[in-house]
């Protein structure tokens, strides 16, 4: 991969990287996928269709502390249905789709990587150090969410869903296709449900999203959690309390994380302006120092005007030079000393 200049790469070079992070990440979910798919009695048996049986861990467990409470109501799943199919290739088809479902799920932080390593180097320093552990994080909330859809809202879902009646003399009869369809929507959106805090701390960076904004939803998010709770629960207030919860948490969490980045950055404003009104009040270089200004004569030209016994001495050493009679010549001697003598002579004669 040719690069055009230092740390630079042209928009087809992009495509081309960009093109072999999606190779990567779809032969780990094929090869993850291929793996589910051999083992499917585990896949099926022990964890797409466990959560309808009384066994299931969370079922033993609310009808232990149903007893416990004396609430009988929270105690599901005991009387097991049988699922069904209408068409032929539907186990077939079931079968593949859960296996790439359990694919992605299972290959979500290398896929997570895969794209983290294609958006860092557009990334300045700063940044880099700022969204340290942005892998890490997310695929913690990933799989968190992931357990929390499959372990508490599947089983009270698949409760709900499987004994509601409008009428007795309709046969509830689930098949195994709507079956599939709503335990892997409620794995999915539980694990993308859980990303709410990574999202709330990108946008409050970008400042989409402030602490204030999130305070005055505050109260529409609560309602809708509630409500959301209630419907795939069954209608009593332990069962909702223990869906809404959690999601009332992470909202809470998101707010706190966008706190943070307010007050980071706030921190950094003030530094900023701290460190130009300093730099404001350093006396300034003149970067004119040094130049000779245009309207004024050098310096060496200026000379002081000297004294008069120096102008003489310098006017007489610029008289003309006269070489000395040479002695051999008597008439040159005769014509100087007549001219050296007195003139007052010349009159009295």
């Amino acid at each position: 991969m040719s690069k055009t200049t230092e740390g630079e790469m042209s928009f087809l070079e992009h495509l081309e990287v960009m093109r072999w992070h999606l190779l990567r990440s779809i032969a780990a979910i094929v090869i993850l996928a291929l793996v589910a798919f051999v083992f499917k009695e585990i896949v099926f048996d022990k964890i797409i269709l466990a959560p309808k049986e009384p066994p299931f861990p969370t079922n033993r467990w609310l009808c232990q502390l149903g007893e416990i409470l004396g609430m009988e109501r929270i105690c599901i799943n005991q009387n097991p249905f049988t699922l069904q199919t209408v068409k032929m290739a539907e186990q077939f088809s079931m079968h593949i789709i859960v296996s790439l479902v359990a694919g992605i799920v299972i290959a979500f932080p290398y896929i997570f990587w895969e794209f983290w390593r294609f958006i860092i180097p557009a990334l300045y320093d700063k940044e880099k150090n700022t969204a340290q552990g942005a892998v890490f994080f997310t695929s913690l909330l990933f799989i968190l969410g992931v357990l929390f859809g499959y372990y508490i809202i599947s089983p009270l879902s698949v409760n709900f869903l499987g004994n509601y009646k409008v009428s007795e003399s309709v046969i509830s009869a689930p098949t195994l296709r709507s079956y599939v369809q709503t335990i892997t929507s409620v794995v999915l959106a539980a694990g993308l449900v859980f990303q709410l805090p990574i999202l709330v701390y990108f946008l409050s960076k970008v400042g989409l999203v402030t602490p204030d904004f999130l305070k005055k939803y505050r109260r529409h998010s609560l309602v809708l959690i509630v409500t959301l709770s209630a419907i795939i629960t069954p209608p009593d207030v332990f069962s909702q309390v223990l869906v809404a919860l959690p999601l009332m948490v992470l909202y809470e969490i998101g707010i706190a994380i966008s706190k943070r980045i307010m007050r980071q950055q706030a921190a950094e404003e003030v530094a900023r302006e701290e460190a130009y009104k300093s730099k404001k009040k350093r006396p300034a270089k003149d970067p004119e120092a040094g130049k000779a200004e245009p309207d004024k004569e050098p310096e060496t030209e200026k000379k002081e005007p000297a004294d008069e016994s120096s102008t003489k001495e310098e006017v007489s050493s610029k008289k003309p030079w006269k070489r000395p009679a040479s002695k051999s010549d008597p008439d040159e001697e005769e014509e100087t000393g007549e001219e050296d003598s007195d003139p007052g002579e010349d009159k009295t004669d």
